[in-house]
């Protein structure tokens, strides 16, 4: 089964599931390795391995690690094309479609397609939509885009909308990493009910109550990152929670 085909199996049974993201500059391998080994939740079922500043060297080594001592799905999350590593299990193929900047639309997707398609990677094309969370994230300032306001959901939706329309497989709502807030259940809300393609929200979320609030809003995926970085070990608890969730809520 393809990433992909998994993923719209759980949104199908309404099951929610967690993405780990990993950045390959910040990561630690031994407590990575450590606290993988633990894992005992379903609902933790993808790891993001990318990041705003990282070299492929680094991208590399912990995909390798990764692919030893987890046997959940890796899916690349580069923040442009040097950043692309085709030994991972599926690629987001992001287009920024909240921007106005052509690089991160399709300069890049045309640089890297070539590359993508001779490795045989499954490519999975995702519409990355920025939300304001608070500050000025490092892909906001990389990519010289401005953020959605979190109080325009209806410009969220719409955008959303234009992408499902336009052929995308995936949405990513993303307030940055170390957001100060979260995108609002408001905001997930409206897209989902514009939208039909899986939901994945990311940034900001830092307790059970944030997790919770974005599964029940619509988001299908939701993105820990910068929480595991300060301690990985929340990850096991986060886990259980929204299992616990998912036999409550999910379709049989």
């Amino acid at each position: 089964m393809t990433v992909y085909a998994n993923i719209l199996k759980q949104k199908a049974k309404n099951k929610k599931s967690i993405a780990i993201v990993i950045d390959p500059d910040k990561a630690n391998k031994e407590i990575i390795i450590h606290e993988l080994s633990k894992i005992t939740s379903e609902s933790i079922r993808y790891i993001f391995v990318g990041g705003s500043l990282l070299s492929e060297d680094f991208t590399s080594g912990i995909i390798n690690v990764l692919k030893e001592h987890s046997k959940l799905p890796i899916i690349s999350f580069p923040g442009n094309v040097m950043q692309i590593n085709t030994s991972a299990n599926a690629i987001l193929f992001l287009s920024l479609i909240s921007g106005r900047n052509p690089e991160y639309l399709i300069g890049q997707h045309i640089v890297s397609a070539p590359r993508l398609h001779a490795s045989g990677i499954e490519v999975i094309p995702t519409g990355y939509i920025l939300i304001d969370g608070g500050n000025i994230s490092s892909t906001t300032y990389i990519s010289n885009t401005l953020p959605i306001p979190s109080t325009k959901t209806d410009i969220a939706a719409c955008t959303a909308l234009a992408g499902e329309m336009l052929g995308l497989k995936l949405l990513f709502l993303e307030a940055g990493s170390g957001a100060i807030t979260p995108v609002s259940p408001q905001m997930i809300k409206k897209v989902r009910g514009v939208t039909s393609i899986p939901i994945i929200i990311g940034g900001g979320i830092r307790t059970s109550k944030d997790m919770l609030n974005a599964a029940e809003a619509g988001a299908d995926i939701i993105v820990l990152g910068s929480l595991l970085e300060k301690d990985f070990s929340k990850l096991h608890n986060m886990g259980k929670i929204l299992d616990e969730y998912n036999r409550t809520y999910s379709i049989p």
